[in-house]
């Protein structure tokens, strides 16, 4: 809503006295008047000098004189003349008997001079002495009397001026009693009631001022119009009283909002705007006014009339005021508003470039410290902004950011707008990452967005808005960084920010279309098919709300759209993508060819037709998602963070057609385009390791994608995926998500007999978030010695960033007490940030270049320093194990064909069920001797054993040629890594049990290690003197048998 009353007022001051002989003959020419003032007070002052003191006449002479100065001081406005006034009425009252009939006559008098004394100079006491004379003339005249009228009316007027100045509001109270006494006495055809009622209405207008109620505003209201009722055409007040009304339904408009007050204004300024001749100063003024009405009216009813007549008064406003006039940035401001409203209703360009253009002059007139300078910066930044999302420019977004960042500047703590800025600025910096990608820019938009919610208290109008807006930041970071808090706040913010706004307010299109995605995203992530449903609920209703040709209507289409489609994905209801595709097409259809959303609108049209043909196997289907996704592309800029997924889509569009025709060519584009899509400088490294995981997948199946490289790819973007920026808790979780990536790209690894490779990826892909601690807690020392200021940064840093890892943001955000665990976030987020940068530039240094990157396979293969290392893959389709010997460079491959990870899988069941059948998880319950058994859960337990024995250990032994061996004295040591399921599994015990010579510890001593890594984890040199260890064990137990190879293994 516009504050009109803020506008600009040519509202002149009501007159403050009525009564009897305000002038003599004022119908007369001004020095005809003149020069009869000057004879009598000549006259009078004659006869003065030949009056004696004692005369009964001299009081009547004195008062005489001191009227006539008073006069001429109406006439001349001399302080002279007021004073004389003042000291001959004065003197006259001093000689006036208390009997005198006059006495009345002349305390009124005296109290008008004094009175207007104080309008003149300002003296306290001049209207203290104004009522005081006037209250003893009101007290003495008797009830009938024609002055008394007068009187009241002059005496109300008088404790208003008082009030004006004072601010007392006895004062004020007082003025509106002997003001109301007054018209209850005026008959309707005395000439003085226009003049009492608009006294009596600015009385109203300033205890309304001063206390809020609205029932004065009203009685301003009520009186005001009276007085206009009965000023007739060609009155010297006629434009006073119109401007008045003007101002008072402005007020009340403003505290209500009732449509009725802004159309009294606008027909108000029409009827004063006609009686201000042209060339008059307060022409501007009024035309402004008048302008900034219509556009209120506008904002209410959305007619084009009202925009289109505030633009004619402005641009007439502004060719009438001179440069260098204080109003002309104001001016230059309203019109630039006039004129974005209108780009907002009919997206002509033109308008928004005029409305640019009146901003940068506005703000050029606006000195710097200037109250407006902010309002101005800000002002210059919606238009950027305005411009950026028509067209996609990023200078604009830049500008936008820039004069935002300004004004925040000049705006103190406790302003009423610093939440509206900071609303603002959040909203670019939200528009720059999803622009950019870069995540400052998110983490910047969720701190101004919560400083603006903080300070903005329930009930505000605001408040819905911010709530919203901070809503959309936690769901983007959520898609960013994958933390499921930022989603759950997402949805709370939203749904807060909907029931507080309106059914039929215009933003609660952007509330359910808001909640509709973010619903959407979590069906994405959780699955949960009510999510999708509601997502499509509130789509539905935020695009029967938007008209056609609302800027918003194409965006309400797409997210339907795509809501649809992704139910369809859960439901393979055809009618979905029918859906999907017939809402995309529509908002296509309806976006400009210079819009910067058209590139995704084809691609989500593309996706759309692929889906389809998927269903149907419609070779239309399929050129159709080729032509958009290709054109959507093209149309994308190399650094945009969407440009990787559009990458991605067209590879699997090109993987369909060259499945349909067979053409290699289609092959080649698919792996060039899944090589865009994952390992682009563009866009966020969540996405594009999920297409790289994809790009992988989808290899597997033909070999021609490159599936080296794209394993690769993925393995390289897993520490980025698994963020450091992330709690250890969020990285084990996201490390699920990829829990098969290691297996899968160790087995195409090993298909290709790259057993090294197939080496590292196991270890890189299993051990990330140990990899990531350990390289935190690593010794600089190489690097200390001759970088020692980088070194001790980047230890600072990993300390504070390991702390940060390893603790909840809540209890870090309780230790620290002045953070909230939103600002312990973003602080763990600037430290991972901060950390990759310093890590970045030792690696740059020369001979750094592998300073804490993963281990190669060149070093994994020297842990094995005490016997074999097997390593062993268990993949879907085939198993394998890796072995590295003491003193060898090479891998060793062993295929284990007889066993799976589908038998790890039923052997780690079968193994808890027969665990589980005796009390052995139990602490402190005797194992030995064994309790009776069940019998058939012991037969299960030798299964798995015996299947183990044969598909696992039984070959790597045989390989290793240990069966062979017939003796069990000075066995050697091997150390097993397991993976996957067969983790879970007692390689140790696995043997044949019916068969002699057939379990594995008759060959081997058996140890774990579940990682590689874990070997390689350094030691210190030197052990400081109260270092210790304790280690127990029994190699023998009276009773039972013997544990061989315990005393050596210690």
């Amino acid at each position: 809503m516009l504050t009109l009353s803020l506008a600009i007022s040519i509202n002149r001051d009501q007159r403050i006295m009525v009564g009897e002989n305000e002038d003599i003959n004022p119908s007369k020419p001004r020095d005809q008047r003149m020069h009869g003032m000057e004879n009598e007070i000549k006259r009078i002052s004659q006869a003065l000098e030949v009056t004696p003191d004692d005369h009964p006449g001299m009081p009547s002479l004195l008062a005489e004189l001191g009227n006539s100065y008073k006069d001429r001081f109406d006439l001349l406005q001399k302080p002279d003349d007021i004073d004389k006034a003042i000291e001959y009425t004065t003197i006259a009252l001093t000689l006036t008997p208390d009997d005198d009939p006059s006495l009345l006559s002349l305390r009124d008098a005296l109290g008008k001079c004094h009175a207007q004394r104080f309008q003149r100079v300002g003296e306290v006491d001049d209207i203290d002495k104004a009522i005081e004379y006037v209250f003893a003339a009101v007290s003495s005249t008797p009830e009938g009397s024609p002055n008394l009228t007068g009187r009241l009316g002059n005496l109300g007027a008088f404790h208003s001026e008082r009030f004006k100045s004072l601010g007392q509001l006895d004062d004020l109270e007082k003025g509106i009693e002997y003001g109301s006494l007054a018209l209850a006495l005026i008959p309707n055809d005395h000439p003085n009631l226009s003049h009492q009622l608009a006294n009596l209405a600015g009385s109203h207008l300033y205890r309304f001022k001063h206390l809020g109620g609205i029932y004065d505003i009203g009685k301003a209201i009520e009186y005001q119009s009276r007085a206009l009722e009965m000023t007739p055409v060609g009155h010297p007040d006629l434009l006073v009283y119109l401007q008045s009304l003007e101002k008072f339904h402005s007020i009340r408009f403003d505290h209500q909002g009732q449509l009725d007050d802004l159309d009294k204004i606008i027909t108000y300024g029409y009827h004063a705007l006609a009686l201000i001749p042209d060339g008059h100063p307060d022409l501007p003024a009024k035309l402004t006014f008048l302008a900034v009405a219509h556009t209120a009216r506008f904002s209410r009813l959305h007619e084009l009339g009202d925009l289109e007549k505030a633009i004619e008064y402005e641009s007439a406003a502004i060719m009438l005021t001179p440069d260098g006039d204080p109003a002309l940035s104001n001016r230059l401001t309203a019109i630039a508003v006039s004129h974005t409203r209108r780009f907002e209703r009919l997206r002509d360009l033109d308008d928004l470039e005029k409305a640019m253009g009146y901003e940068v002059r506005a703000l050029e007139l606006t000195p710097d410290g200037h109250p407006d300078l902010p309002i101005k910066l800000i002002n210059l930044a919606l238009s950027h902004m305005d411009r950026f999302e028509r067209l996609g420019e990023s200078g604009d977004l830049e500008k936008a950011i820039e004069y935002e960042s300004r004004a925040i500047a000049l705006t103190p703590d406790g302003d009423t707008a610093l939440p509206n800025r900071l609303t603002d600025i959040a909203a670019s910096h939200t528009r720059r990452f999803q622009l950019l990608g870069k995540l400052d820019d998110l983490e910047n938009a969720i701190e101004y967005g919560s400083r603006a919610l903080a300070l903005i208290p329930d009930g505000h109008p605001l408040l819905s808005k911010q709530l919203s807006n901070l809503g959309v930041a936690f769901k983007i970071r959520f898609q960013r960084l994958g933390e499921l808090s930022d989603l759950k706040k997402a949805i709370e913010y939203e749904s807060r920010a909907l029931v507080m706004t309106p059914e039929g307010h215009p933003y609660s299109i952007v509330q359910l279309a808001n909640l509709a995605t973010s619903h959407n995203i979590r069906f994405q992530h959780l699955g949960n098919l009510e999510d999708v449903e509601k997502s499509i609920e509130y789509g539905s209703k935020a695009l029967a709300l938007t008209p056609d040709g609302h800027p918003y209507f194409a965006n309400q289409l797409v997210n339907l759209g795509i809501a649809h489609k992704i139910r369809f994905e859960h439901l393979s209801e055809q009618s979905d993508l029918d859906k999907a595709i017939e809402y995309e097409s529509r908002a296509l259809s309806s976006t400009p060819n210079d819009h910067p959303y058209l590139s995704s609108r084809l691609a989500n049209l593309g996706m759309s037709y692929l889906y389809r043909f998927h269903h149907l196997c419609m070779q239309d289907d399929l050129e159709q998602a080729i032509t958009w996704t290709f054109t959507a592309l093209n149309l994308t800029p190399d650094d945009h963070p969407n440009l990787p997924g559009k990458h991605y889509h067209l590879a699997l569009c090109n993987l369909n057609k060259y499945e349909c025709t067979g053409d290699v060519s289609r092959l080649q584009d698919s792996v060039a385009s899944f090589r865009m899509a994952s390992q682009s400088l563009a866009g966020s490294p969540r996405d594009k390791f999920t297409y790289a995981v994809q790009w992988a997948k989808h290899a597997q199946k033909h070999g021609s994608l490159s599936c080296i490289e794209a394993y690769q790819t993925a393995v390289d973007l897993l520490p980025q995926f698994v963020w450091l920026g992330a709690t250890t808790n969020q990285r084990y979780q996201d490390l699920l998500t990829t829990q098969s990536l290691a297996i899968d790209a160790a087995s195409a690894a090993i298909q290709s007999a790259d057993y090294p490779l197939a080496l590292e990826w196991l270890e890189h892909g299993r051990c990330v978030v140990w990899n990531q601690t350990l390289m935190l807690r690593s010794p600089l020392d190489t690097l200390q010695s001759s970088h020692s200021t980088l070194a001790a940064r980047l230890q600072t840093v990993a300390n504070q960033l390991h702390y940060a890892g390893s603790q909840s943001r809540e209890s870090q955000a309780l230790l620290l007490g002045s953070l909230t665990p939103e600002q312990v976030a973003q602080q763990h987020r600037r430290l991972a940030k901060e950390y990759d940068d310093l890590l970045a530039q030792v690696r740059a240094l020369p001979g750094f270049d592998d300073f804490l990157q993963p281990v190669k396979a060149t070093s994994l293969v020297r842990v094995a320093k005490r016997g074999p290392i097997v390593v062993i893959n268990c993949h879907q389709n085939h198993c394998d194990a890796l072995i590295m010997m003491p003193g060898q460079q090479r891998v060793s491959h062993v295929p284990l064909p007889d066993f799976s990870e589908e038998k790890a899988q039923y052997s780690r069941i079968e193994m808890e069920k027969a665990v589980r059948s005796k009390p052995l998880t139990k602490r402190g319950v005797d194992r030995r001797p064994l309790l009776e058994q069940n019998i058939e859960q012991e037969d299960e337990l030798e299964r798995v054993l015996a299947v183990l024995w044969h598909g696992v250990a039984k070959p790597v032994l045989d390989f290793l040629g240990y069966t062979s061996n017939v003796t069990n004295i000075n066995l050697p040591h091997l150390t097993w890594c397991p993976t996957g399921a067969l983790s879970f599994l007692p390689l140790h015990a696995a043997g044949d049990y019916d068969q002699p010579r057939s379990k594995v510890f008759d060959y081997v001593i058996s140890s774990y290690t579940p990682t590689l890594t874990a070997l390689l984890a350094s030691t210190p040199s030197v052990l400081s003197q109260d270092s210790r260890v304790l280690a127990i064990g029994q190699e023998s137990t009276p009773g039972h048998s013997a544990l061989p190879g315990t005393t050596e293994e210690l």
